[in-house]
């Protein structure tokens, strides 16, 4: 027999309990935040990779009535799976342990994500989000510049500490998708003798491509103001400009995560600039787009939701957008190039090779 009262109320139920975690969300941020701040996954690495909590408490120098609030925290951070833990049989006390999520935050790390994870969760950034709902109905370009008056690059050129952020944050990103890259694409690079890599910040890719192909000729280009807290006496050539109006000319231009950036309009005019800049497909001429394409990893449902946050991060705070494959073809072909080719891997970013 069915009863359909008790069934709706168990179905609000349930729908109950999404509207609580859905809205509840930014907790799983704003503790991963905390235990950056706090240096945990630091503590847990720099002893072994496990801690008890009493002495994760006195090495953190959490005063002894917040311990238990500690030990909620942990228990949180561990469903959430930033650490594991075990329980002493002898004494019963439980000691944390680092999960490959957590050995990502620590800060000596050369692929580190905790600059990462500072930047994306700094409260100039955040307060974008209160203006998502108002700013469709008004007529700003971005609920960024809607929330604090300029764009996104305009406000990080002008501020010295989101400018840090920023670099830091997009610099310890670059490790980790370059380490990958390179590694699982040298075929890429056959032939090139020159390559710039377009928007390369303080020269995170630009770096581990001239070290892994010493002859070849690296030219990192990027924004005045960004490139003049590059490093010195690097391998590579780095020079200021606007991509907007010039690109120095190379056999090769790399974009790693610099289209999603901008709308489709901006993206052709880019790529526009990066067609001039090479010679022709047949003198080996290319651009190599390391970038997102939606829906690649539709068995991924994990994947695919990440793609989605990042495509409404790039709304939110620069106007751009995470695309799909035939919404990446659109634009090349705007663009006027004539073919590309894409190679899908095992994480988040896939080489999107594009010919003249």
């Amino acid at each position: 027999m069915d009863f359909p009262i008790a069934n709706k109320i168990e179905e609000e139920l349930q729908a109950q309990n999404l509207v609580w975690n859905q809205t509840l969300q930014y907790i799983n941020s704003m503790t991963l935040k905390s235990a950056v701040e706090l240096g945990i996954p630091d503590v847990l690495h720099r002893n072994g990779g496990r801690v008890s909590l009493s002495n994760l408490a006195v090495e953190l120098s959490v005063p002894p009535n917040k311990t238990d609030y500690l030990r909620r925290l942990m228990r949180f951070l561990i469903h959430a799976g930033c650490f594991t833990s075990e329980t002493n049989t002898d004494d019963e006390e439980v000691s944390y342990l680092l999960t490959p999520l957590s050995r990502l935050l620590v800060t000596d790390k050369v692929t580190g994500a905790s600059p990462w994870v500072r930047l994306q969760l700094d409260p100039e950034i955040l307060s974008t989000w209160q203006s998502l709902g108002a700013w469709f109905q008004g007529d700003e370009r971005t609920p960024f510049s809607k929330t604090h008056g300029k764009e996104i690059f305009e406000i990080v050129s002008q501020s010295e500490k989101l400018n840090d952020l920023f670099n830091a944050g997009m610099a310890c990103d670059s490790r980790i998708v370059t380490k990958s890259f390179v590694e699982k694409h040298r075929d890429a690079f056959a032939g090139l003798k020159s390559i710039v890599d377009l928007g390369g910040g303080t020269g995170g890719l630009g770096l581990t491509v001239a070290e892994a192909f010493p002859w070849m000729k690296v030219i990192v280009f990027d924004l005045p103001h960004v490139v003049a807290t590059a490093p010195k006496g690097t391998l590579v050539d780095f020079k200021g400009g606007n991509m907007f109006e010039h690109i120095p000319p190379s056999d090769a231009i790399i974009l790693k995560l610099i289209c999603h950036d901008w709308d489709d309009e901006d993206c052709v005019k880019i790529l526009k600039q990066c067609k001039k800049a090479i010679p022709p497909k047949e003198e080996g001429g290319k651009v190599m787009i390391l970038d997102m394409v939606v829906n690649s990893k539709t068995e991924d449902h994990k994947a695919t939701e990440t793609q989605l946050f990042f495509d409404m991060l790039m709304m939110v705070n620069a106007g751009g957008k995470e695309r799909e494959e035939h919404e990446w073809e659109k634009i090349f072909i705007e663009a006027g190039f004539s073919s590309y080719k894409a190679k899908h891997g095992s994480g988040m970013v896939s080489l999107i090779e594009v010919y003249p």
